[in-house]
């Protein structure tokens, strides 16, 4: 049996809620189907392969003209299910700052 390890309760979709991942730099979009969410994460079934594509951040978008969405990482991959982590804005400015020490290291 799988162990929870999700901090906030979870809504869970009975039939999924459709809504599409994008890449950062919008190279790459997928279509895919929110099975739950919480205040931290969520859980998508993607309807393509994501394997080749960069899942460090990207958006979860849930809206069709994309103005509702949230920014994400990913968690885990299982299959053709994914979790994923909401970044909030201050963790955003914190995964730059560590790519501008990465890149001054370099």
């Amino acid at each position: 049996m799988a162990v929870e390890r999700r901090k906030g309760e979870r809504v869970v979709f009975e039939r999924g809620f459709p809504a599409h991942i994008m890449g950062i730099d919008g190279t790459w979009r997928r279509a895919c189907i929110m099975e739950d969410i919480s205040e931290t994460g969520a859980k998508l079934t993607v309807a393509s392969s994501v394997e080749g594509l960069h899942l460090k951040e990207f958006f979860l978008l849930l809206s069709s003209t994309g103005l509702a969405y949230r920014r994400c990482e990913l968690a885990w991959v299982n299959g053709d299910q994914i979790g994923v982590n909401f970044l909030k804005p201050s963790e955003k400015k914190k995964i730059a700052a560590r790519r501008r020490e990465n890149q001054d290291a370099v």
